[in-house]
């Protein structure tokens, strides 16, 4: 609780600050990516002491092409594709015998990410004093192999509810601060019990602010709460983490990196994320 407590006070102070959305961060806001353009990230992020319930795994996680491309189709419609090309996992320690069957040599295991594929509908603009208020919702694809250790390999859907709110003006136009949430319900299947689900609660708060012209800096606290009483089920256990980091824009690039702290006992104990987020020009026309 101290260390959550703290933790909240940080973000207090960050979160007020802030401009823009994503990367390092994972909360969304509710701005939309402008329509005929695509917005494409890719990042690398290391964590340590990763816990995996479902196959009784421990240890030191490195996420390499952490992937998430943004195409506006419209002024108030994005579509949104996001994962992790390969999930890399040296193992510290693991459950003997696993609560499934594993196929794994050694001390270290690997395997692609279920993706996510969702929309975003911004559905009313910012006003003096209400913020702006939109959705979002998607499907967890089952793309993992779980005798691998690292995913699932379940569907799961989720639907969030978001707010922004932006704060000062800087040469009386660009905003200084930007802040955002995220509130809402995901369905996770149970992956060892038939025909059961835990239904958790979706959170998110976050801030970036902007320092320069071409510097922010970025803080959130993100994660699920599991609605169960007592034990969640394997695979669907609360987790969050709390991030504080920075962009960067150089040569038409924003690059980024953050400091990761896990704050369930489920959550990596910390980490670290560098990222560069690309945004097009115009590719095509949106229909009218």
């Amino acid at each position: 609780m101290i260390r959550v407590s703290l933790l909240t006070i940080l973000l207090c102070i960050f979160a007020p600050i802030g401009y823009s959305q994503q990367r390092p961060l994972i909360t969304e806001d509710v701005d939309i990516t402008t329509a005929g353009t695509v917005e494409i990230s890719a990042g690398v992020d290391f964590q340590q002491n990763v816990k995996f319930p479902l196959s009784g795994l421990k240890g030191d996680l490195t996420r390499v092409g952490d992937i998430r491309i943004r195409q506006g189709f419209a002024s108030n419609v994005e579509i949104q594709i996001e994962g992790v090309l390969q999930n890399f996992l040296a193992i510290n320690s693991r459950t003997d015998p696993s609560p499934i069957p594993l196929n794994i040599n050694g001390q270290s295991t690997n395997d692609f990410d279920d993706f996510t594929i969702s929309a975003k509908i911004k559905l009313r603009n910012e006003t003096r004093n209400l913020p702006a208020f939109g959705m979002k919702f998607g499907f967890q694809m089952p793309n993992t192999d779980q005798a691998k250790g690292i995913g699932t390999n379940q569907i799961n859907v989720f639907s969030k509810i978001l707010l922004q709110k932006k704060f000062g003006k800087i040469a009386g136009k660009t905003p200084r601060a930007n802040v955002y949430g995220n509130l809402g319900l995901g369905i996770m299947s149970a992956p060892l019990a038939d025909f059961s689900q835990n239904d958790v609660l979706l959170y998110g708060l976050a801030g970036i602010v902007r320092v320069t012209d071409r510097i922010n800096i970025a803080s959130e606290i993100n994660g699920r709460i599991s609605t169960r009483s007592g034990d969640a089920p394997l695979g669907t256990e609360s987790v969050g983490q709390f991030r504080i980091g920075t962009q960067i824009k150089a040569s038409g690039l924003r690059f980024d990196t953050a400091a990761i702290l896990g704050l369930t006992k489920f959550s990596p104990r910390s980490g670290i994320t560098f990222g560069v987020t690309y945004q097009s020009p115009n590719i095509f026309t949106p229909a009218k």
